[in-house]
């Protein structure tokens, strides 16, 4: 069975998870695996503990251990379970395709999830009158600026990003979570806005989804 190594707390405001972890844990429920998670302590991102650091050099989430083999980073992660467990197939077929479906995945890996979405998701696991409004809305004004015209244009007349859903939308499903909790409005990106709904209802973000208690998103063990 595989663990996956992640971090997620309960919130007043809803249960708050990893925006890497959570693509990994997409991806897991996609391909119908059997996967228990290991929730790492809060301060162990921190801390950083030797334990912690022999599974993750850089002492981040996610990992994932298959039957004994340790992998780490969402992305490598997500190509080794692609490679691993090729039904139902997350990349397309055609080279130049699955080009431009890894191309997407790094854009949102790095203008969104390491770029501008932190800064409105970090102040989430502190008390509203802990956050820091004008860093959140300086963030939110980087995703109109950048991410959201981006996301907008590549999806065309797609339901999502390379036609049928792949990896290139796994860590939209991320910023969709993010940004419900946010209340972000998304009148502006009409394409986005109904894009972000279709990823919400597939069964997949149910593991992910704010609304969905710890214990019911615990892994898919049989």
């Amino acid at each position: 069975m595989i663990v996956l190594a992640t971090t997620e707390r309960q919130m007043p405001w809803g249960c708050l998870r990893s925006t890497n972890a959570s693509k990994v844990k997409v991806v897991l429920e996609e391909k119908g695996l059997a996967y228990r998670l290991e929730r790492m302590r809060p301060g162990d991102l921190w801390k950083k503990p030797p334990e912690f650091l022999a599974r993750h050099p850089l002492g981040k989430v996610p990992y994932i251990e298959d039957d004994g083999h340790l992998v780490f980073d969402s992305t490598v992660i997500n190509e080794y379970l692609e490679e691993a467990y090729p039904e139902p197939r997350l990349l397309p077929g055609p080279v130049r395709e699955r080009a431009r479906a890894r191309m997407l995945e790094n854009f949102c890996d790095e203008a969104v999830l390491v770029g501008d979405l932190p800064g409105i998701w970090m102040p989430y696991w502190s008390p509203p009158e802990q956050r820091d409004a004008d860093r959140m809305e300086k963030a939110r004004n980087g995703l109109r600026q950048r991410a959201l015209p981006y996301l907008e244009k590549s999806l065309g007349e797609h339901d999502y990003l390379c036609g049928a859903f792949s990896l290139a939308d796994v860590g939209f499903m991320a910023m969709a979570m993010v940004l419900q909790v946010d209340g972000f409005a998304l009148e502006a990106f009409p394409k986005t806005q109904a894009y972000l709904e279709r990823l919400r209802a597939r069964p997949s973000y149910r593991s992910i989804d704010p609304r969905t208690s710890l214990e019911d998103s615990a892994g898919s063990a049989p």
